[in-house]
């Protein structure tokens, strides 16, 4: 059964414009390369203000632990990191199992360029 993982990074006020130039220039190339897991990435807008929001769909807690152990390899995206860090408030992660009823969100497509 595929879990989820659901990732909310907080961000200091009047930080979001530079977190999401950070995610576009630097980060979305690294993610591009690992197609197939990410279901999507959000941005809070009402209530939910200064959050970027991930969901992750993985077969299992070794797909999910081998995906970010070769993520967290990887020099380019650690170069983001290290930028976007001090950006963060909090982080929340969050695995969940999909309920026995209704659709189960599928892992999208990812395109290989940052859109825009």
């Amino acid at each position: 059964m595929a879990i989820y993982e659901l990732r909310t990074y907080t961000l200091y006020v009047g930080k979001m414009a530079e977190a999401v130039a950070l995610y576009e220039e630097v980060a979305w190339p690294a993610l591009a390369r690992r197609q197939g897991k990410l279901v999507g990435y959000f941005t809070g807008d009402i209530g939910a203000l200064n959050q970027i929001i991930h969901l992750w769909r993985f077969e299992d807690d070794a797909d999910r632990r081998a995906f970010w152990a070769d993520l967290f390899a990887d020099e380019d995206f650690m170069a983001f990191a290290r930028r976007f860090r001090p950006l963060v408030l909090s982080q929340e992660n969050k695995l969940m199992l999909s309920a026995p009823w209704g659709p189960a969100p599928e892992a999208g497509t990812v395109p290989t360029a940052a859109p825009g």
